[in-house]
């Protein structure tokens, strides 16, 4: 496993490094969006764990750019824990949210989740509703014929809501099985990516029913 940890603050890559080495892990650092970018560009990683507030180029924007030739994983770290700013940081492509000050522990936990997202192997299913195509094995979705632009998370997200139909699926439930560990209560988090993902599936936002205080089902 290795992982990129970009802060501009020393003492906190320090931290997470020794956590990520004490667990058998490899860490590279990075003090700024530019170089977290670079080194993208340069090298291949498993994680990226990004600040947002830091010099030169902050890590929204670092994101964004990381995004224009790379799908690697990235968890952004903030003090800032407002909704919009996690909402912002979904958009733009990263997998999770991590508000300061944060547990390393619970750092490494959010890690390992993404980890075994990523090792998750599909098999050749392709699913079609109407005007929605669903290629499960080439992570692609297509809109009356137009490839949709999903986040990772949207992708995730989707193939559940698909795999699972017709079964009505809590927050809770879709916290634990599509981001793979506990997020404390915080069932925001799934309401913003389902918010999103229905504005990319246009019309076919309808296959997506809210149950109300429960969750959500999929239904076509």
């Amino acid at each position: 496993m290795k992982i990129l940890i970009v802060d501009d603050e020393e003492m906190i890559r320090a931290v997470l490094r020794e956590y990520v080495e004490f667990e058998g892990g490899e860490a590279e650092e990075a003090s700024d969006g530019m170089e977290a970018v670079r080194k993208c560009r340069e090298g291949e990683y498993d994680v990226v764990l990004m600040d947002v507030m830091m010099p030169k180029l902050d890590g929204f924007s670092a994101v964004k750019e990381i995004r224009k030739f790379s799908s690697v994983p990235v968890i952004m770290l903030s003090a800032r824990g407002e909704e919009y700013d996690k909402l912002f940081g979904f958009e733009l492509g990263s997998d999770d949210y991590v508000t300061k000050p944060f547990s390393p522990k619970e750092v490494m936990a959010r890690i390992h989740a993404v980890v075994r997202r990523g090792q998750r192997t599909h098999t050749g299913e392709v699913y079609e509703f109407e005007g929605l195509k669903i290629d499960v094995t080439g992570r692609n979705v297509y809109v009356d014929g137009e490839k949709a632009d999903l986040t990772p998370k949207e992708y995730e997200l989707l193939f559940y809501f698909v795999q699972n139909a017709g079964v009505a699926l809590t927050r809770e439930r879709l916290l634990n099985k599509v981001w793979g560990y506990d997020f404390y209560g915080d069932d925001r988090t799934v309401d913003t990516h389902v918010k999103m993902l229905r504005g990319n599936l246009k019309e076919y936002r309808k296959f997506i029913i809210t149950l109300r205080g429960l969750g959500y089902k999929f239904e076509a």
